[in-house]
């Protein structure tokens, strides 16, 4: 397993998918993103399971800035309020590590 990466604004892959079916969206979720939520979350398929909204291959609520030196850093704008799925991915755990490895390989091989 790889290092777990020194600050989650420095690597932003947990939020990096090319699936519309990525960020699974509970009511409890939707309940907690307030007014935001059919701004930022959509109803798929039979109109029963809810995901946040992909796009340019991430999730719509993530904010790439550019540090002074170039280098991206990565802010969630729902933060307080994302999906319980972001809130439990912790920082250096199993998944993080998985979503970090798959995406490294993915990247490569483009």
């Amino acid at each position: 397993m790889s290092d777990p990466p020194p600050d989650c604004l420095r690597c932003g892959a947990c939020c990096h998918s090319p699936a519309e079916r990525f960020v699974r969206v509970t009511g409890a979720d939707w309940a907690r993103l307030g007014d935001a939520a059919e701004r930022v979350a959509h109803f798929i398929g039979r109109g029963h399971e809810a995901y946040m909204k992909m796009t340019a291959g991430h999730c719509i609520a993530l904010e790439i800035r550019p540090t002074d030196d170039g280098a991206p850093e990565y802010f969630c704008t729902l933060y307080d309020r994302r999906p319980q799925i972001c809130r439990d991915l912790a920082r250096g755990s199993p998944e993080c590590a998985g979503e970090r490895t798959v995406k490294a390989t993915c990247a490569r091989t483009i």
